[in-house]
């Protein structure tokens, strides 16, 4: 709990530095996204998911939920981020919650990871984005010993357009023993396409598609999503 409360003392902080050189708008947003596979960092979750996202936004601070619910298993993931956006510079923290339908959410406090995020986006011009992202508190991210193994996923991504459709490559990588893999493994490599499918000459419906590539689980993915 310290270690929490000094992380969230360090984002007010933040906040309160560069705040006032940030224009003040207040926004909300609210998305959905319909997957035929929720794959996660190389891991199969579950099948056909709904997953929708809440967040409320302010002098470059996001505080939000994302949850995540299949239609087979009733399998369920409930997570709450808080991030920090100066420049290309973005800093996170994420309590993410997969215990699933019926079980604990406040009583079992093991059942919580919470995860520590930064990431650089170089520029409009050359929108390569450099990510690292650490497991720091969790009984589930504990080795054999009851040693935290701060499990951690390094990534890049490289967005770009062809034509109408907006496309993603990236490659995640564990390097060391985690939740990604027990050794330095390639856990995705990634080719993501999105357009917008015209339904009518008012409204389009974006759809994406993307290829996911595990080394370290030995499993491949073709994920088809819809995006409300």
């Amino acid at each position: 709990m310290k270690k929490i409360i000094t992380i969230l003392a360090f984002f007010a902080a933040t906040v309160a530095m560069y705040g006032e050189e940030k224009e003040s708008k207040f926004s909300v947003d609210v998305e959905v996204d319909l997957v035929s596979s929720y794959v996660w960092r190389g891991m199969y979750q579950t099948g056909v998911s709904v997953q929708p996202v809440l967040s409320l936004s302010a002098y470059g601070v996001t505080l939000g939920t994302w949850g995540s619910s299949d239609f087979s298993t009733f399998a369920k993931e409930l997570d709450f981020f808080l991030s920090y956006e100066i420049g290309g510079f973005s800093a996170s923290i994420t309590d993410y919650w997969w215990n699933g339908e019926g079980e604990s959410f406040f009583r079992e406090r093991g059942s919580h990871f919470l995860e520590g995020s930064l990431e650089y986006t170089f520029s409009e011009k050359f929108p390569l984005s450099l990510g690292i992202n650490t497991m720091f508190w969790g009984d589930g991210d504990k080795n054999a010993d009851g040693n935290q193994r701060y499990s951690t996923y390094i990534s890049a991504s490289y967005p770009f357009s062809v034509g109408s459709t907006d496309c993603e490559v990236g490659i995640g990588v564990s390097p060391w023993e985690g939740l990604y893999s027990d050794k330095f493994d390639v856990a995705v490599i990634s080719a993501k396409a999105s357009r917008n499918l015209k339904l009518s000459s008012e409204y389009s419906l974006p759809i994406f598609v993307e290829l996911i590539l595990s080394p370290a689980q030995d499993n491949a993915y073709l994920i088809f999503g819809l995006k409300f």
